[in-house]
């Protein structure tokens, strides 16, 4: 089975690298990095550079794709080769997917039209403006697509996808070997969990690096 990763200039790392520990423990898996110009892509802390193939080195059909979310997802969203290739290989894959805002760059291929998805809580908005229904979920599947919300969700994401392929059991084992026990110091990882001050600071974070990639694509 092949697996296809779309990378873009400011991903975020955990989007694509915690599904990447999940899905390439699975039997028989080979999972290639793609990008539309091929070579180094940069993350979004600009610390991180992960070499990718490019989207004419894997085959025409791979089984699953999955598009990471991040900063630089509307540029992502904006370039033809991306959505070009997004929307040949959704008619043949057997699992389209998406973490965090990743589903937006899914969106600009017209991929999630009149269904429920879901994203980053901070971007449900422009998630509605790719004609989706958000929904506030971890992660969503409809048919073959299954979009996860915010950066950890991916892993959640793709434990549900190893156990489709895998059955429950494998899915389970592989969650014990990397030892996924979520147990953190705080209830404020969600909107509507965290204190009013801290949601404020987030949203107005999230407001103006969106204002600031804006400003860069211009």
């Amino acid at each position: 089975m092949e697996i296809a990763i779309l990378l873009y200039e400011n991903f975020t790392a955990l989007d694509c690298i915690g599904p990447y520990e999940v899905l390439s423990k699975s039997p028989g898996t080979e999972v290639k990095f793609v990008s539309a110009d091929g070579g180094l892509v940069k993350s979004d802390t600009g610390m991180l550079r992960i070499e990718s193939g490019s989207l004419d080195s894997i085959s025409a059909t791979p089984e699953i794709v999955l598009v990471p979310g991040g900063p630089g997802d509307a540029a992502a969203g904006a370039d033809s080769r991306n959505t070009a290739w997004l929307k040949r290989v959704h008619e043949t894959t057997k699992w389209t997917t998406s973490v965090c805002t990743g589903s937006l760059v899914l969106g600009a291929a017209g991929i999630l039209r009149g269904i429920e998805a879901t994203t980053h809580w901070c971007s449900f908005d422009r998630l509605r403006a790719c004609g989706a229904t958000p929904v506030s979920q971890r992660f969503v599947r409809q048919g073959k697509i299954i979009t996860a919300a915010g950066v950890s969700a991916g892993i959640d994401m793709a434990l549900f996808l190893l156990a489709e392929e895998q059955g429950a059991d494998f899915a389970q084992a592989i969650q014990l070997a990397i030892e996924y026990d979520p147990q953190p110091p705080f209830d404020s990882g969600s909107p509507t969990k965290a204190p009013p001050a801290i949601l404020e600071m987030v949203t107005a974070y999230f407001e103006n690096e969106r204002a600031t990639s804006a400003t860069d694509r211009d």
